[in-house]
């Protein structure tokens, strides 16, 4: 039976509303502010900050950023850990027993997300359900609820033990999975139970045992690890394509990493005639933006889902942050984000470049620490990650997993950029790769070109081939012996931390 037209109906709501963002974004933000500020009045931070009072004003927005200050994680993990130990009303109303475990912060530890049951209705679950009905409103002839959505995600396994037994920390989809709607569960696999197991060598089989025969109609995760998966189902079933494997197969909700590497391996094991990418951008902090055009880039931010943004431009991080209004087109910022999460001016550290202004669409262009200037070329992850997609497509090459760090100047070489990498399919000439990835960073980046020319400043950057199963090696070291579905690589780092824990778990 096919549920799709009731669905339809029930989410055109979502996609209707944002037709009315282009005149009235900068009204709803400021009410997302001045909601926020009203409910958390009586938090340990509200009273600190006069949040009853800021509330009262008609546009609260000036006033909040000059008496609150912006803050990063280390600025309040010892708050967040009495979130978790049980104490109520410290950044956020009431006791908060989800948090998001995500990746370190500079000190190398972990992070945890407060995620509240506010933030987990109106930001998260609003978020997803905003994806689909934009999926529907642009493809009436989806049959999306004719057949099983297959959400691939992590568990609970974490770095900390609470005493309560009721707090639960591990990744967001872990989360999302274990509090979602019960009526999801009939459209979903796998179930619950093997959805959350916490070992990847063990889930792996029992994923595709669980969807090998399944009647799959759309598909949400991270591609890398989703790649993975697909790749075992299609050998379980002893076909090419995962399309011979789940012919109704109509659409891939993605987000996480960049899906241009990936893009042209999913669509080549995909049926073109009716498969669609949307991405989602749906971070352990909130979710943000989500593709609304299908086959179109750029998110639409998404406006009322309890979350407001403030953004540094990235061209000039001394000037004061600007709010929706301020944005201009093409620009990269650093965005800046008050949730009903108790996150208050906090800088979860990713950049995006602003595609449109009316409405607000944007791209993530980066990571504020993901990035390498070693020898002043500022060199944006958005721009390896699209240099890399061109590069692989013009060389019928695929990659599994990469990193890049510099290599610094000695007294015979200047530095140049070590890129390791991990093949699904290498390229016929390694050497002729390697040359042409570099020409493409250089036509993508004019401070990196600048740094390259004449190669006075930087010599061609190298590869180096590491042993399919080198990154799930190294990953499980930095995960104390576990994989996980969200535990990513970061693809560029300007120091050698990364690389060299790459480079010896390849030496075994």
């Amino acid at each position: 039976m096919d549920f799709t037209p009731l669905a339809s109906k029930i989410l055109r709501g979502n996609s209707l509303r944002t037709d009315r963002w282009t005149e009235c974004g900068e009204d709803l933000q400021t009410a997302q502010l001045r909601g926020l500020l009203s409910r958390a009045a009586r938090t340990e931070t509200g009273r600190r900050y006069g949040y009853a009072e800021l509330a009262k004003l008609r546009d609260p927005r000036k006033e909040y950023a000059l008496r609150v200050p912006m803050v990063g994680y280390e600025d309040i993990r010892a708050d967040v850990m009495r979130m978790a130990a049980g104490e109520r009303d410290v950044l956020w109303r009431g006791v908060c027993r989800n948090f998001a475990q995500s990746s370190g912060t500079s000190g190398g530890r972990s992070k945890y997300i407060p995620v509240t049951d506010e933030n987990l209705r109106r930001c998260h679950y609003y978020g997803a359900s905003y994806s689909v009905s934009h999926y529907l409103r642009h493809n009436p002839e989806s049959r999306l609820f004719s057949g099983k959505s297959m959400i691939l995600g992590g568990s609970f396994d974490n770095d900390v033990h609470p005493s309560d037994r009721r707090v639960r920390i591990g990744d967001l989809s872990a989360t999302l999975i274990d509090r979602i709607n019960p009526v999801v569960n009939l459209f979903r696999i796998p179930d619950k139970k093997t959805a959350l197991i916490a070992d990847w060598e063990k889930k792996l089989p029992a994923l595709v045992e669980a969807s090998a025969f399944a009647d799959i109609t759309s598909i949400s995760g991270v591609p890398s690890w989703f790649l993975t998966v697909i790749r075992h189902v299609m050998a379980r079933r002893g076909a090419d394509k995962i399309s011979d494997v789940w012919p109704n197969l109509e659409v891939f909700f993605h987000g996480g990493i960049s899906f241009d590497p990936y893009h042209d391996i999913y669509a080549a094991i995909t049926d073109p005639s009716k498969m669609h990418f949307m991405e989602s951008y749906n971070a352990s902090e909130g979710f943000f933006a989500a593709q609304d055009r299908i086959g179109v880039p750029g998110m639409m931010l998404v406006l009322d889902n309890d979350v407001y943004y403030e953004f540094i431009d990235m061209e000039n991080p001394l000037q004061h942050p600007v709010d929706i209004s301020g944005l201009e087109e093409g620009r990269n910022y650093e965005m800046i984000v008050t949730s009903s999460n108790g996150l208050w001016r906090y800088r979860i550290g990713d950049t995006v470049r602003v595609v449109t202004v009316s409405p607000v669409r944007i791209m993530v262009s980066g990571r504020t620490k993901s990035f390498i200037n070693a020898f002043g070329e500022e060199l944006m992850e958005e721009n390896a990650e699209q240099a890399l997609a061109e590069t692989c497509a013009r060389h019928y090459a695929e990659i599994a997993n990469y990193t890049a760090a510099p290599v610094y100047a000695s007294d015979k070489k200047r530095g140049r950029h070590q890129w390791i990498v991990e093949w699904s399919k290498a390229p016929s000439d390694m050497s002729a790769f390697a040359a042409d990835l570099d020409n493409s960073l250089r036509r993508l980046n004019s401070d990196y070109d600048a740094k390259r020319r004449n190669t006075i400043f930087l010599d061609p950057l190298e590869i180096t081939n590491v042993p399919a199963g080198t990154f799930d090696t190294w990953l499980k070291t930095m995960g104390n012996g576990k994989l996980g579905g969200q535990r990513k690589i970061q693809r560029l780092c300007n120091d050698r931390h990364i690389a060299d824990g790459v480079l010896a778990s390849a030496r075994g």
